[in-house]
């Protein structure tokens, strides 16, 4: 009988071209589950095959577990009951009693063969896999095989992947038998179907396709820097050239727009705008936001954001329906875009002057003029005034270095009162919710510092707003939140 099995194993290694060691695997798993049949309980069975002599020895066996995982005496054993029998066993190892081997000519051919098998078609999708992904290949071009609840399975070479409904370009209308390409987005070997995951509406598929359609990308010459799409309506891609020769533009548009239109083509008809990168951010956003033209930029680098300006008529084509063409611009660029006109423009700047000069006038407590040549030097907070650095203030016309030195002292002072007012106002406000049950005194300054002080004021907020202020789990959010509201419910 040991040498009927190593004849198998030999037979079944070389008409499905997998490691001897697959199948052996395989066929200790069918006897084992054959094996677990002999009780009327659940067993944990274990089968060794000798892999020289093809002898079998089987064995049950019991997981070493503490009292709190302690979960059925069928399959798991204490650590206390199993240090009987070997005192040097540790928690997550095994205790094993040896079995009768049962005939492995009983056990059924049948169900053995389909356990093996089914193991080495497992085997087989895993070497077919292991070698795609060694082939790196992101770009996957198949044939739609079937339909299946709005998904499609997509077959190439041996391999089936899955193309989810989310993942389809909206009221793209496939059907059996249609070629298509699509992006490797992820491999799921927890999954019992198809393990490869496609994606039609990643960017990366967009930049994918240009690098197929226009060589200059692979040889290094272009590259594509960012990419945002609209699934299925509009696209854009920032370009830049190596090569001063080479228009990057022009090379991605290709000859009479061939090489654009062929993208466009394999995405349902989604435009593509190609987009200059830049290095000047602003200059970056400008190009970004073409075919709209741009009036100025005021640039926060501390919010990451820009405040756009356009003339009226420019407005609607700068927004884009529905928001398309600033969204896309922002995605490319990573930056967030406020599209304004040149009066809107105005009444902002107009409005952020009157609240900087009404700060200074208070806090530092010197006359509107004194405040209006603060804010004409694109000074906005007193942060600024206290600690930009002196030689920098010195350049300032209207200003002595006696004035400069009185406008830095006032500024720290006043920048030390509201922190003192602050500090005092989390000591005030912990108290309120330190006598929450659940709440601890570093939880309590987190929230009082940023605004949260009694109560009533956490009772007010919702889970997700807690988790975002306090960086706590969902669960204690929650627990803490009902806990405030109890006097609701009293």
């Amino acid at each position: 009988m040991s040498r009927e099995i190593l004849l198998l194993v030999d037979a079944l290694s070389r008409e499905k071209s997998v490691d001897k060691e697959v199948v052996f695997e395989a066929l200790e798993s069918a006897l084992a589950s054959a094996t677990k049949k002999r009780f009327a309980d659940e067993a944990d069975v274990r089968v060794a095959i000798d892999r020289n002599t093809g002898e079998y020895e089987s064995f049950r066996r019991w997981e070493v577990m503490d009292d709190e995982t302690f979960e059925t005496p069928d399959m798991h054993i204490k650590l206390e009951e199993a240090q009987k029998r070997n005192a040097n066993i540790q928690l997550g190892e095994f205790i094993e009693e040896p079995l009768e081997s049962i005939d492995f000519g009983r056990i059924g051919a049948q169900a053995a063969k389909q356990v093996i098998f089914q193991k080495i078609r497992d085997a087989e999708r895993e070497q077919v896999l292991s070698d795609f992904m060694d082939r790196k290949e992101h770009l996957v071009s198949g044939t739609v095989k079937r339909l299946e609840r709005g998904s499609a399975i997509i077959e190439f070479g041996k391999i089936e992947a899955l193309l989810p409904r989310e993942q389809m370009i909206p009221k793209e209308n496939m059907r059996i038998g249609d070629r298509v390409k699509a992006h490797l987005l992820r491999v799921d070997r927890s999954a019992r179907g198809p393990q490869v995951i496609l994606s039609r509406t990643s960017n990366e598929l967009l930049v994918k396709l240009f690098e197929l359609e226009v060589p200059e990308i692979e040889e290094h010459l272009l590259d594509i820097v960012s990419a945002a799409r609209d699934p299925g309506s509009r696209a854009k891609i920032a370009v830049q050239s190596h090569d001063q020769r080479i228009d990057p533009i022009g090379t991605c548009v290709g000859m009479r727009g061939s090489r654009v239109q062929s993208v466009t083509n394999e995405l349902a008809g989604e435009r593509v705008d190609i987009i200059l990168w830049a290095e000047d951010p602003a200059t970056y956003v400008i190009n970004a936001l073409a075919p709209a033209e741009v009036n100025s930029i005021v640039v926060d680098e501390e919010k990451h954001s820009m405040d756009v300006v356009v003339e009226e008529e420019n407005l609607a084509q700068a927004i884009g329906r529905g928001g398309q063409n600033v969204r896309l611009a922002s995605e490319l660029t990573g930056w967030e875009l406020n599209i304004m006109t040149v009066e809107q423009s105005s009444e902002k700047h107009n409005e952020e002057f009157s609240k900087a000069r009404a700060v200074f006038m208070e806090k530092l407590d010197v006359d509107e003029e004194v405040a209006d040549i603060l804010v004409q030097e694109g000074f906005n907070t007193l942060e600024e005034v206290a600690y930009v650095p002196l030689e920098e203030m010195l350049e300032i016309e209207s200003f002595d270095e006696a004035t400069v030195n009185e406008l830095r002292s006032r500024a720290r002072n006043a920048l030390l009162t509201a922190a003192i007012a602050s500090e005092e106002q989390v000591e005030h406000g912990i108290e309120d919710l330190l006598k929450l049950e659940g709440m601890d005194e570093q939880t309590a300054r987190t929230l009082a510092a940023k605004g949260v002080t009694t109560q009533d004021q956490l009772a007010d907020l919702d889970m997700d707003e807690l988790v975002e202020l306090s960086g706590m789990d969902s669960e204690r959010a929650n627990a803490l939140i009902m806990t405030a509201r109890a006097p609701w419910f009293a």
